[in-house]
């Protein structure tokens, strides 16, 4: 008997499984639909019940370009290859936008960016619309801009993006938003001003507008896996690149130049590339979590002072699991991806399907389709049409909130990994962590302040 329910209950799954259909492309795309039952009519079983009704959440237009209106002048704060590349992308992504000021640390950068735009758009920049200097950001804000690309070294995006916003400029922030603590609470208030005032402010988490993910978070808010139960993320990669010290650099021209290898500036990877995909289940699942246990370590790191691997048990806010692993060492297994669980089925990001509880896919993403129906299919790009038709529609959207919670998760990660401590939603927003150097400025610092933190208490002899 027992053997006979078992069979059973497995031919049960398998005859109901549900077969969505291919992600909806927009106008012009082909979709395709087809649906199985165990005796072809509704049963509770096959009915799907939305974890959010339509019209409830937010799911961007993803078209090619950003609807015409009127012109933006933008300014680039931060002219290093992720500044470079997002001055690229919104060019890119609309008619009637230009860039007129750039802002780094560093002249090299300023002017690696100005021949860029020049040789690459025809776009020429004034000597007088390229600033230098800790301050730079003030100057490209106040230069006359009205829109503002934030793509400086994570720490200082935080007081960037609330003097952009006390001048009322929009703002593209990249992300991490922030690497402590203090920087959430600046990002959370600043956010609630944008908003106040009407401003639009999209992050550099481009999942959000890759069609791919667009796609399976609107299936799964349909309710095609069911209630999400748990999930695993994971960005494990070979080491990053890092800056050997040169001669004549200071203390800070060093640490800035290699800043993915310092936590102070970086948040360390976990904060720094791993939100990506903590952000993902937060998304999906729209849930922050309330708790975090980790553990973490420095195996083959040359500069810096942060780790080259994490692990993380989150308990979410009802009480559900989420498991995340990052891992920048060299010669060892790879695996960028997420992967949700639901008591119907589950999703994975890796093979962008939907598959029910027999294993069967009930749904995949249609790449193919997505290449025949739209001529932009980069997510980089379509992050800053999306912000840019609504800047000119005069939607605000406040995307930097958001973002904020998958940041705090991942410091909520970081700092129970140095410390061996749990660590909760609670005490760490409430923390007065800060990781701006006390002497922070281009030339001398105290570097036996930049530390490798190491949990738990020293072996004791006996």
């Amino acid at each position: 008997m027992k053997k006979e329910n078992n069979l059973s209950r497995r031919d049960f799954l398998k005859n109901s499984a549900l077969m969505g259909a291919v992600g909806t492309l927009g106008a012009g795309a082909a979709a395709t639909a087809a649906l199985t039952s165990c005796g072809g009519g509704k049963t509770e079983s096959n009915v799907l019940k939305p974890l959010k009704e339509a019209g409830t959440y937010y799911v961007p237009e993803l078209t090619d370009m950003a609807i015409d209106g009127q012109e933006l002048k933008a300014g680039v704060i931060g002219c290093g290859g992720r500044g470079s590349g997002a001055a690229i992308n919104f060019l890119n992504a609309a008619n009637g936008v230009t860039i007129v000021a750039l802002g780094d640390v560093f002249q090299d950068r300023v002017e690696g960016l100005a021949k860029k735009l020049k040789d690459e758009k025809n776009i020429e920049i004034a000597a007088d619309k390229c600033f230098v200097g800790l301050d730079a950001y003030k100057q490209v804000i106040d230069s006359g801009v009205d829109v503002v690309i934030i793509a400086t070294p994570p720490l200082f995006r935080p007081e960037h993006f609330k003097y952009a916003t006390e001048k009322g400029k929009h703002s593209f922030l990249e992300k991490p938003i922030c690497v402590d603590p203090t920087g959430y609470r600046t990002i959370v208030a600043t956010s609630k001003q944008a908003t106040a005032k009407g401003l639009c402010v999209i992050t550099g988490t481009q999942r959000h507008h890759q069609r791919s993910y667009v796609e399976s978070y609107k299936k799964i808010m349909e309710g095609t896996i069911g209630e999400i139960t748990g999930g695993t993320v994971y960005w494990n990669q070979g080491m990053l690149w890092y800056k050997e010290r040169q001669a004549g650099w200071s203390d800070c021209e060093w640490m800035i130049k290699d800043w993915v290898n310092w936590k102070w500036l970086s948040g360390d990877h976990i904060v720094e590339q791993h939100v990506h995909n903590i952000d993902v289940f937060t998304w999906f699942s729209g849930l922050k979590p309330v708790k975090a246990v980790a553990f973490g370590s420095r195996q083959r790191r040359l500069t810096g002072d942060q780790y080259d691997n994490f692990s993380v048990d989150f308990t979410m806010e009802n009480g559900i699991h989420l498991h995340s692993m990052c891992r920048q060492i060299d010669g060892c297994a790879t695996n960028v991806s997420e992967f949700i669980q639901g008591t119907k089925g589950s999703w994975d990001s890796s093979t962008m399907e939907i598959k029910d509880l027999a294993g069967n896919v009930v749904w995949k993403y249609d790449g193919e389709a997505e290449k025949a129906n739209f001529k932009q299919t980069d997510p980089y790009t379509l992050e800053h049409a999306n912000w840019i038709t609504h800047i000119r529609s005069k939607k605000p959207i406040a995307q930097a909130e958001e973002t904020a919670v998958s940041n705090m998760a991942a410091i909520m990660g970081r700092e129970s990994a140095y410390t061996g401590a749990e660590t909760t939603w609670d005490a760490m927003t409430a923390s007065t962590i800060d990781y701006t150097p006390k002497d922070l400025n281009l030339g001398k610092m105290d570097m036996s302040t930049f530390v490798v933190q190491v949990p738990g208490k020293p072996v004791e002899k006996k």
